[in-house]
């Protein structure tokens, strides 16, 4: 179905999950292929689970893995892209073979000067930012009209968490990222997942 912004599924890790957000329109769907991360999956699962999904590209989530071996593993799974958790240097991001993105954390005290400066120094080597932990608190009215112009500056994806609970649309269309990021889940037996909170985001994001 048709949605008003690029949604990227985090955390996949089960046929349930991938099916039901391809079927919704999710654009990306993520594979923790990493095993230094936690609740990582082998990568027979991704190239098993991908036959069985279209119109989606592949992402597989990186912490410590060197860019050989990232490659070796785009390869075998048909990655479309990858999302770093850990900055690397120019070099070794030129020698990935898919485009990257990274993830990033908010830091509440962070200057916006130094904010800015995080984002320029990274962009010319990335293909976006994933920015899918909000902060504990609510954002504040300056701090909601920095993350807007930063949306607007650089391609951003936003976690869910950033919006008001019945408020994601509203949210997207004032804040305007390059997308919206949303967390997969655990199957409650093989082939029995509860949807209900994916189906509430995927519902707002509906383009009417």
């Amino acid at each position: 179905m048709p949605l008003i912004t690029s949604v990227l599924v985090r955390g996949i890790n089960n046929l349930s999950d991938a099916r039901y957000c391809a079927g919704m329109g999710a654009d990306y769907l993520t594979f923790r292929l990493d095993p230094a991360l936690p609740n990582h999956v082998e990568p027979a699962l991704v190239q098993e689970l991908s036959g069985w999904v279209a119109g989606v590209q592949l992402i597989g989530e990186f912490d410590t893995l060197s860019a050989p071996e990232i490659n070796a593993l785009a390869s075998s799974c048909g990655l479309h892209y990858v999302l770093l958790h850990r900055r690397r240097t120019p070099e070794e991001l030129a020698q990935l073979s898919v485009p990257a993105l990274k993830l990033i954390k908010w830091i509440p005290d962070m200057l916006t000067e130094d904010v800015e400066k995080r984002f320029r120094d990274q962009q010319a080597h990335l293909a976006g930012f994933v920015l899918a932990t909000p902060p504990s608190d609510t954002l504040t009215a300056m701090q909601r009209a920095q993350l807007t112009q930063q949306a607007r500056t650089y391609k951003l994806w936003l976690g869910t968490g950033f919006a008001p609970p019945a408020s994601l649309r509203q949210f997207v269309e004032e804040i305007q990222p390059n997308g919206i990021v949303l967390e997969g889940g655990e199957e409650i037996k093989t082939g029995l997942r509860d949807f209900t909170e994916l189906e509430a985001a995927f519902e707002q994001l509906e383009d009417e």
